[in-house]
């Protein structure tokens, strides 16, 4: 039998990050794109069991992704990046269409309905270190914009 010191075993426990149970992601999908379309909106809820904030993401499907919101100005839709999106403890954000949502800008080809895309999110915690958290968007096709 092995005998593993305490310190090695606290050390090894408190230095990884339990993102994947503090933070619930729930039906996380993305819009099929049209060929030769270079942008495609992700959604999901988020519930955050201690308070954090959503501050960015990465994904090997597109160049770059922001974070966006859609709001009415002189009787308009329009679309604003923002810096990050506050995840209050205990409560569900909801990222969808007509709202807050991820934008992935640079596709490097079509998002086909059926498709797993894989997301990166970028965590900020109340400690001020960012964690990631992995995520697969369920590319369906939707009608409309």
């Amino acid at each position: 039998m092995y005998r593993i010191p305490l310190a090695v075993l606290l050390s090894i426990t408190l230095a990884s990050p339990v993102l994947a149970d503090a933070l619930k992601v729930e039906a996380p999908w993305m819009r099929a794109t049209a060929p030769g379309q270079k942008v495609a909106a992700g959604f999901m809820t988020l519930t955050a069991d201690s308070a954090m904030t959503l501050v960015g993401g990465s994904s090997p499907t597109c160049g770059d992704v922001e974070l966006h919101y859609m709001k009415m100005e002189n009787g308009v839709m329009e679309m604003r990046e923002m810096q990050e999106i506050p995840l209050p403890a205990g409560q569900a954000v909801h990222l969808e269409p007509g709202g807050l949502h991820v934008m992935c800008i640079g596709l490097k080809k079509p998002v086909v309905a059926g498709q797993k895309v894989p997301l990166t999110l970028h965590l900020r915690g109340s400690d001020g270190k960012t964690r990631k958290r992995a995520v697969d968007l369920q590319a369906r096709k939707t009608s409309g914009h």
